[in-house]
């Protein structure tokens, strides 16, 4: 591997509400700094789940003035009046689906020659992630849709996940909950939804196949876990195929209805394209047959363009959940007659910060750091949303969104 120089920033996270990850833990910055083609810098930072003196006491340099280097790593968007020109930025900018609330991060991005490499988008050469939050996301997310569903019914309490130090406390909590009779459906095999089946696994509850969870009546909480073809069917009847449904999604409907009449509790733990049909409809939701009491949406595509029409807006850690009204399709209470409770925050690993953050660390150092050391990579260039003041060329699909079209 030819090496080169490189000059690397933690960044303070500034965007609100506060997220506490941080791409890499002292332990993990310490390591990192040791090597001597790399210059390692932290900014102070009051809010991260690891204090500044978690740092120092490794003998990490800390600043507060990033601008010396380089490259900069962070979580979450930057926030525009933080943003330096002429820097390598890696976060998750949330601007690939062209979602309208960050288009005017993108703009200042590109009007300040930045090259933006999105976490999300770094993959191998098989096209798979190198790099992600995603079980953290399956985890808390599948706690906190057990949560709503337990301050609903009142059959059962669970702390708020952030309220445990990290995730072997919490586990060890899960001995002591007893859950009445209920039906899970989790939907999603990817890491989100394989957070999601370990934490429920945790909590005691049994899994079973799709047909017997349609078809039975069980007298414990049980789940199942659903992959692509038992949620969607082509259109035109012909036999289902993965492939084709990833490169074609408009071809397919959406055959989730039977889950909506028996499930209590639906955890959303898919990637979700555009193109392909959501769940349900709000019609669906209005059905004197519809028995899904809390939704807990790990993707949280906020409606009208998503997988559930009740997603309306991302909830927070500090206010978690909202009621929505099928009847009027607007947020109401939550834990009324007719009212599904949802559970869409969207910095989900935040309330599991130190586990998450030392385990996408890991993946850093593993997958992406060799690639920065290297003077051309492939994977950094497919992750390049932008450079020199211009859209990457993987990423010229967003000129429209770019140009307010």
């Amino acid at each position: 591997m030819n090496e080169k120089q490189l000059s690397i920033g933690i960044i303070r996270e500034g965007k609100t509400p506060p997220d506490t990850r941080v791409p890499l833990s002292p332990e993990q910055c310490a390591k990192t700094s040791q090597y001597p083609e790399i210059d390692l810098k932290v900014q102070h930072s009051p809010i991260r789940c690891f204090s500044d003196q978690d740092y120092s006491s490794l003998s990490v340099p800390m600043t507060d003035d990033i601008s010396a280097q380089d490259v900069l790593l962070g979580v979450k968007e930057v926030p525009i009046d933080q943003l330096i020109a002429n820097k390598t930025y890696c976060f998750f900018s949330h601007t690939i689906k062209k979602q309208a609330y960050n288009r005017k991060l993108l703009l200042a991005i590109l009007e300040r020659n930045i090259r933006l490499i999105d976490w999300e988008v770094l993959t191998n050469e098989n096209g798979k992630r190198v790099i992600a939050f995603g079980r953290f996301a399956g985890m808390v997310g599948a706690h906190n849709g057990m949560m709503t569903y337990g301050m609903r019914t009142g059959q059962f309490s669970l702390k708020r996940m952030h309220e445990h130090h990290d995730y072997a406390e919490a586990k060890e909590a899960y001995k002591n909950i007893n859950l009445p009779a209920m039906k899970i459906v989790l939907t999603g095999t990817g890491r989100v939804g394989q957070g999601a089946e370990e934490v429920l696994l945790d909590m005691g509850i049994r899994k079973v196949e799709a047909k017997a969870f349609l078809e039975q009546e069980f007298d414990e909480a049980v789940f199942t876990q659903l992959i692509c073809s038992d949620y969607v069917a082509r259109k035109d009847g012909t036999a289902f195929s993965k492939k084709d449904f990833y490169t074609d999604p408009k071809a397919y409907k959406s055959i989730f209805a039977p889950y909506t009449k028996v499930a209590d509790v639906m955890i959303n733990g898919i990637y979700w394209d555009n193109d392909a049909p959501a769940f349900f409809t709000l019609d669906e939701m209005q059905a004197a047959d519809w028995n899904i009491k809390t939704i807990a949406d790990v993707t949280c595509d906020i409606a009208p363009v998503s997988s559930i029409p009740s997603t309306l807006k991302a909830s927070t850690i500090a206010d978690p959940i909202f009621g929505f009204d099928p009847n009027t399709g607007k947020e109401a209470a939550p834990f009324q007659e007719n009212i599904i409770d949802m559970m869409t925050i969207d910095n989900l690993p935040n309330e599991l910060p130190r586990d998450a953050s030392a385990s996408f660390g890991n993946q850093f150092i593993e997958h992406v750091l060799p690639e920065f050391l290297k003077e051309e990579s492939a994977m950094l260039e497919r992750a390049t949303v932008t450079e020199n003041g211009a859209l990457g060329k993987h990423f010229a699909y967003l000129q429209d969104y770019v140009d307010g079209e």
